[in-house]
């Protein structure tokens, strides 16, 4: 499994990162979405039904299901601390899983943890 550390470079290899102050929305619950972030900097509250059911933080990857056929965000993130994340367009992590195959693996296992706590949590 990758560590967070080369998860964070595969990210910071990735042009204009993105900032986001404490409390500001990254993206919403049901709304369409083209690319997954990694947090490079800072933590990410994860809500579902605007009930926290997570906090992530760096190293950490988010908002993956979109790459992986799901139509729409399946919850809301939010910045807990100021951050600065990373973000892989659907180009970017094929290229990214090409150049570093087990992150693909790190991905999927991140994605199906986070749906399994879901489930648990609601």
């Amino acid at each position: 499994m990758l560590s967070p550390v080369v998860t964070l470079s595969i990210f910071q290899k990735q042009p204009s990162p993105q900032t986001f102050s404490t409390g500001e929305v990254i993206f919403k619950e049901g709304q369409p979405g083209d690319c997954m972030f990694g947090i490079l900097e800072g933590e990410v509250e994860i809500l579902v039904n605007d009930k926290t059911v997570e906090i992530i933080e760096s190293g950490e990857v988010f908002g993956t299901g979109i790459l992986l056929g799901i139509q729409a965000r399946t919850y809301t993130a939010i910045a807990k601390t100021d951050c600065k994340l990373a973000y892989l367009d659907e180009s970017g992590f094929l290229f990214a899983v090409q150049e570093t195959p087990v992150f693909a693996i790190k991905v999927m296992k991140s994605y199906s943890e986070r749906l399994s706590r879901l489930q648990h949590k609601l």
